[in-house]
């Protein structure tokens, strides 16, 4: 039995760690994240982890876990900026407001699929220019949804949160170590 991870997030990485878990193995499976047209933030998350489990393979014994995470404004995706000049867009269509950050996570053991999505409410203080540049400047926003990181200097815009930090970060440990055991993976210990 192996824990495979279907993702190349170091936070990912990490946050299993907070379980005590290390994966036998890290793929990273290659999935077109284009939003469709009309699509909602919660059922496109949902589709894109989904998506994800199906395209990795493993034995019948493995244990394999995807997620997804986007950032809602409304009804808008802010998914990975492809730029500093579309992560400034973000920044400041954020600034101020209230926006929604959605977690799905899927763990898939030989045809059944367990899975779950979370989502957490996040407020972003008034940004200045200066908090912009410098913020981009740190290059941190690179590969992000909605150009932002919470457990990095963006933190330092977030005055309040409402729900999982862990899912806001890009994986929602609780719901996480629950799928796991579903699947018959020994989170704490023998099963």
């Amino acid at each position: 039995m192996r824990l495979i991870l279907g993702s190349g997030s170091p936070r990912r990485l990490e946050l299993l760690a907070q379980l005590g878990l290390t994966p036998d193995a890290v793929t990273p499976p290659d999935v077109n994240e284009t939003p469709l047209k009309g699509e909602l933030p919660r059922a496109y998350c949902r589709r894109i982890t989904a998506a994800k489990a199906a395209a990795l393979k493993g034995g019948p014994d493995d244990v394999i876990l995807c997620a997804d995470t986007t950032v809602a404004l409304g009804r808008r995706i802010l998914g990975k900026p492809r730029d500093a000049g579309e992560a400034a867009e973000f920044l400041y269509a954020l600034s101020g407001r209230r926006h929604r950050v959605i977690t799905a996570v899927a763990v898939k053991r030989g045809d059944q699929v367990w899975e779950r999505d979370v989502e957490s409410a996040v407020k972003m203080k008034r940004l200045s220019d200066t908090e912009v540049n410098g913020y981009l400047a740190t290059g941190d926003w690179d590969g992000k949804a909605g150009a932002y990181a919470i457990q990095g200097p963006a933190g330092a815009f977030i005055p309040w949160v409402q729900g999982s930090y862990t899912a806001i970060v890009g994986l929602p440990v609780h719901e996480t170590a629950q799928l796991l055991q579903a699947a018959g993976w020994p989170v704490w210990g023998a099963a």
